[in-house]
């Protein structure tokens, strides 16, 4: 940063364009297979309800590896359709309840937190199977027609196989249920498709929608146009070396080819741009470059926005400055 940045940085306007920034939100194409999944699911939900019918409730279960922005695109749908349906757990009526898997992943502790979520204190010794039913009872009683988890993998971790098929029909018994079925939104890393596939039945109700890495020639375009609408949202203009294939190729390895990683890394960039020169500022290169110092403590040899040979260097290490330097630009 230069010698303004302190004068920028306590800049109202700068602070509010940078929150701008942080709630800007770009689909992707798995974004848009949820949200056409959702849809269709609650379309189908208010059509029985209507009609006074209590159908067997379907789930989605969406899947990526970590940083893949699957927590921000749950909370993006849940967002978009917060006009539609009671997403507020204040209210009495939230037909929204999303909860992060607790650790220990037990039956009873995922029961107590769920009955927490909805608002109802659980205290007492009960076991597993009585705590549920309790769940079950809140669950109509609030309304609730779709249940998310969040680190859903964990739900299988460190358990036996019985302790896992345990969790299954619990997954099983909230959408089967004939009096409330409860639609389930799974989100997790990819270990969360040993849980669903362990059992055919539950694999039969739950749609898979899987966010994929980045590919480092397929979706340059779609990486620079990304760029570029942040600067957009910014109002600042865009540098040259910041507008071509190589550089998206940098920015994809930079964030591991993970689209959540990516876009957290863009934010920063932009940020750092209007902190540095406020809004005469012009995206480039080495505010890139800044940004990944200063999340990973790197030297020159192993920034991957100024390295030669980025591929080398492993964008999920921090301090990793065993390099030799030698093949740094300068």
């Amino acid at each position: 940063m230069n010698k303004h940045s302190k004068q920028f940085s306590d800049d109202a306007a700068i602070r509010k364009t940078v929150q701008g920034l942080r709630q800007l939100y770009i689909p992707r194409p798995e974004f848009n297979a949820l949200d056409a999944r959702f849809s269709s699911l609650l379309e189908q939900r208010r059509a029985d309800a209507a009609d006074g019918v209590a159908f067997k409730a379907r789930g989605l279960m969406l899947i990526g590896a970590s940083g893949s922005g699957k927590t921000t695109a749950v909370r993006e749908l849940i967002r978009k359709y917060s006009a539609e349906i009671q997403t507020d757990p204040g209210y009495e009526i939230c037909e929204y309840i999303g909860l992060q898997v607790p650790s220990p992943a037990t039956m009873k502790f995922v029961g107590a937190a769920t009955l927490r979520a909805l608002g109802y204190p659980f205290s007492g010794n009960k076991q597993g199977p009585a705590i549920w039913d309790q769940v079950k009872e809140q669950l109509k009683l609030r309304q609730t027609i779709f249940l998310g988890f969040d680190e859903a993998q964990d739900l299988a971790r460190f358990q036996t196989d019985k302790e896992r098929q345990s969790v299954v029909n619990t997954l099983k018994s909230l959408m089967e249920n004939s009096v409330w079925p409860v639609g389930l939104l799974l989100s997790g890393m990819p270990d969360l498709k040993k849980i669903v596939n362990q059992d055919p039945q539950l694999a039969r109700r739950v749609d898979p929608i899987e966010i994929g890495r980045l590919h480092s020639i397929r979706d340059t375009g779609a990486v620079l146009k990304m760029v570029q609408k942040y600067a957009d949202r910014a109002q600042i203009a865009v540098d040259s070396s910041v507008q071509s294939e190589a550089f998206a190729m940098r920015l994809m390895h930079a964030a591991d080819y993970q689209f959540g990683l990516l876009a957290e890394i863009v934010v920063l960039a932009v940020s750092q741009a209007l902190f540095t020169d406020g809004f005469e500022a012009k995206l480039c290169l080495q505010h890139f470059a800044d940004v990944f110092r200063d999340r990973n403590g790197a030297d020159v040899w192993m920034n991957v926005f100024l390295a030669d040979d980025y591929g080398r260097i492993d964008p999920r290490r921090l301090l990793d400055n065993d390099g030799d330097g030698e093949d740094a630009v300068l």
